[in-house]
């Protein structure tokens, strides 16, 4: 699994996550990650975090440390990946990566790096345009 994330116009690196995410080890994660990617995309104090609303992300023990650690939670509908930013983003990368048709992990890495870091702007702009494009309100 990946651990990432973006904010305007930039995305923090992306985390290789080995086994399997539970809730103990969710916490693990956004300990090690979290606040070194705020401090990477130059946040304000007055950033909100978003993440989905799988049952590892929502447990009691995330929340805890979410709020210990004065981490403000973006109220997010469950089961709605067609509007969630994150999945757009991971579904332009995904393509992207495709295009570079790495054969191995050795060169999977560097295709993943390399789309995530010198385009990261302009993949930003086509994930999020292409949310837009999919958006149905009705």
């Amino acid at each position: 699994m990946l651990w990432g994330c973006f904010a305007v116009g930039e995305t923090s690196a992306l985390h290789k996550i080995d086994g399997i995410v539970r809730e103990d080890n969710c916490v693990d994660i956004l300990k090690r990650h979290l606040k070194t990617s705020v401090r990477k995309l130059k946040l304000s104090r007055k950033w909100v975090f978003q993440m989905d609303n799988d049952p590892k992300h929502t447990s009691k023990v995330v929340a805890k440390w979410l709020k210990d650690n004065k981490v403000k939670v973006l109220e997010w509908p469950s089961q709605s990946p067609d509007i969630n930013p994150i999945e757009s983003l991971l579904a332009e990368l995904k393509r992207r990566v495709r295009e570079r048709r790495p054969t191995n992990l050795t060169q999977f890495t560097p295709a993943l790096s390399g789309e995530m870091g010198q385009n990261s702007s302009n993949l930003l702009w086509e994930a999020c345009g292409r949310l837009l494009e999919t958006f149905d309100p009705s």
